[in-house]
This record gives structure tokens, C-alpha cells and sequence, in this order.
């Protein structure tokens, strides 16, 4: 029963990735539905639309697919590894790093948000650099799972004060970074997807490998000791993994609030605790969830025009965070009810 109800959501996810990405290209601005599709299909349309569609809206799309994958899989490694049900990659320093490293970067002229290539290793840059600080602040700690967690909400409160203040020393450059901090895929070109499929590619695939070691991790370290496994390593090599993923999609997309968190959870209720199946059902569930987001934030964009409001372009970060915490809050409430 339990196998037949994973293929069948795992299923659904493999038809749901490419009607998340059709929706994504059909629902923004500028375009009709008709025009847009008729463009995506090769039928008689202008140029002006074809290049919206081919160089602007799906390289968006798949950006977006990419970046929600890749958070997807980051956030179950998190909780895995740290045995911890809120581990997310907001609380652990990498998504603050990530986004203090872009600013820094940006602030002090060795980075320009015009150039994907710089902005994305500055990111990822940080990114690291905030997990290492996490490392470097647990010591002895780090088989401590609560104890890690308490560090990395200090570590990433701290990062996000240092990009704070960071831009009220640079406040030009506060314009054009304070979509990104939110989680936006607004302007994103071929060569953000270039950038970010490889990367994701080869760290979603070490990420699938960890799935046996942490599995037998998650039943104690005794168990993983007796099955030949040294903990802390097992440990370090899946928060890597989890890092670059989380890296590599703030760098693409900004901070995309409560997707690590939330994602995992429902991939944990769709296929069980078996890793192996949950991971990859992560990646897709995540996928869906950010290219979904997104198109429902270009249709939000499209409704504010059609009121009047033509210069208003909602972020896809604002839509994730006000979902993510409809869903924690309506969970909180559920078992608040519970005798």
C-alpha cells in the first residue's frame, strides 16, 4: 500500500514539474495566454514575442524548477542529518551567508548585479562561509543536533545584522538588492540556468547518495557505528552536500523563505521515511513549489496592472513566505486542537 501510494506521488509530481513550467510561461505580463503558447509552440507570432518567451520567460521557468529542486533536497538533508524537524536553510547561516557575500561583494564594487557570474560565486562564497562559521562555533558540539540548531539561529542572526548594516553603509545599492533578498526570479537569462544546472546536478546526485548512511544515522549513532558508519563524518559530508545545494539556489534566486522548511515535510508525508524515494520526491516537490509560486506571483503582477498598479511586480519570495507560513500556522493550530 505504501509503495503503491510513493509511485503514485511520485508520479503526480513527474506530471505536475512540466505544468507548473507551462504555467510559469503563460502567466506573465505583456503576453496573452494564446500569444505566449503560440510563441513556446513555434505558431505565427512577432518576434518581440518569441524572444519574450524564449530568452525571458523560460529561462525563468527553468531557474526557477532548478532553484526549487535544489532547496528542496537541502532542506530534508538538513533535517536528516540534524535530527531536527525546523532545521531549515534560513536558521543554519547559509541562506544569510549567501546573501551577505552577494551584498558585500556588490557594496564594495567586486561584484555587479549585471554580471551572473559574479553575484553567483560571491553568493555561494558567503554561503559556505556562513556554514563554516556554524562548524567553527559548534566544536565539540557538532553531534549535538539541538545544540547545532541553537548555533546556527545565532550564526544567522548574525549574518543578516553584518547585510544590514552593509547596506546602510552602501545605500545605493539598496534598490537593487532588496527583491533579491526577498527570493526573485525577475530578469533571470540563460546564463543563470547555465550557472545553476551543473551545479545543481552534481550536488542533488552526492546529495542522493547520502540517503543510506543517514537513514542508518537517524537510528542512532550506535546503530550507524555498529553498521561501520563514523557519524561525524556522515554528518559533514550531508551538510556539504546541503550547503552547496542551498548555495547555489539563493545565488540564482535570492532567499526564498520556508521552502527548505516546508518541502520536506511534505515529502516526508508523500513517500515515507525511506530516503532513497524521499530525496528525490523532495527535489520534485520543491521544483513544483517555486516554478508554482512564481507563476502565481506573475499573475499577481498581471492583476495589479489590470487595477492600475503597472509598476508593481510581486516577488515569487513574498509568495512562498506568506504560503510557508499559512501551512506552518494551519499545522500549529491542528495540533494545538489535539487532546
Amino acid at each position: 500500500m505504501r509503495r503503491r501510494r510513493s509511485a503514485l506521488a511520485f508520479g503526480a509530481l513527474l506530471l505536475a514539474v512540466p505544468l507548473a513550467a507551462a504555467l510559469d510561461l503563460v502567466a506573465g505580463r505583456a503576453l496573452s495566454v494564446g500569444e505566449a503558447w503560440q510563441a513556446f509552440t513555434g505558431g505565427a507570432v512577432d518576434l518581440t514575442a518569441r524572444h519574450l518567451v524564449w530568452e525571458v520567460r523560460l529561462p525563468r521557468a527553468l531557474v526557477a524548477l532548478g532553484a526549487g529542486a535544489a532547496l528542496g533536497l537541502a532542506g530534508l538533508i538538513l533535517q536528516a542529518a540534524m535530527r531536527n524537524p525546523l532545521a531549515a536553510p534560513e536558521v543554519t547561516g547559509v541562506t544569510p551567508g549567501a546573501v551577505f557575500g552577494a551584498v558585500a561583494a556588490t557594496g564594495v564594487g567586486l561584484a555587479d548585479w549585471a554580471s551572473p557570474v559574479a553575484v553567483v560565486v560571491s553568493a555561494v562564497a558567503g554561503g559556505c562561509g556562513g556554514a563554516g562559521l556554524l562548524w567553527l562555533m559548534t566544536g565539540r558540539t557538532r553531534s549535538d543536533p539541538a545544540q547545532m540548531a541553537v548555533h546556527g539561529v545565532l550564526v544567522s542572526a548574525a549574518l543578516s545584522g553584518l547585510t544590514a548594516v552593509t547596506l546602510l553603509a552602501a545605500p545605493g545599492e539598496l534598490g537593487s538588492v532588496v527583491q533579491w533578498m526577498v527570493g526573485t526570479t525577475e530578469a533571470r537569462t540563460w546564463q543563470h540556468w547555465n550557472l545553476l544546472w551543473p551545479w545543481a546536478l552534481f550536488w542533488g546526485a552526492a546529495a542522493c547518495l547520502t540517503a543510506g548512511p543517514l537513514m542508518l544515522l537517524r537510528c542512532g549513532e550506535r546503530v550507524a557505528e555498529a553498521a561501520g558508519l563514523v557519524p561525524a563524518r556522515t554528518r559533514g559530508l550531508a551538510l556539504l552536500c546541503a550547503v552547496a545545494l542551498t548555495a547555489g539556489a539563493v545565488a540564482s534566486v535570492g532567499a526564498l523563505g520556508f521552502v527548505g522548511l516546508v518541502v520536506p515535510h511534505a515529502a516526508l508525508a508523500l513517500f515515507g521515511a525511506d530516503l532513497r524515494l524521499t530525496l528525490p520526491g523532495a527535489a520534485l516537490a520543491g521544483a513544483v513549489a517555486v516554478c508554482g509560486a512564481d507563476a502565481v506571483a506573475q499573475l499577481a503582477s498581471r492583476a495589479a496592472t489590470a487595477w492600475g498598479a503597472e509598476h508593481l511586480s510581486v516577488p515569487v519570495g513574498a509568495v512562498t513566505t506568506c504560503a510557508g507560513a499559512a501551512v506552518l500556522l494551519f499545522v500549529a493550530r491542528r495540533h494545538a486542537v489535539q487532546p
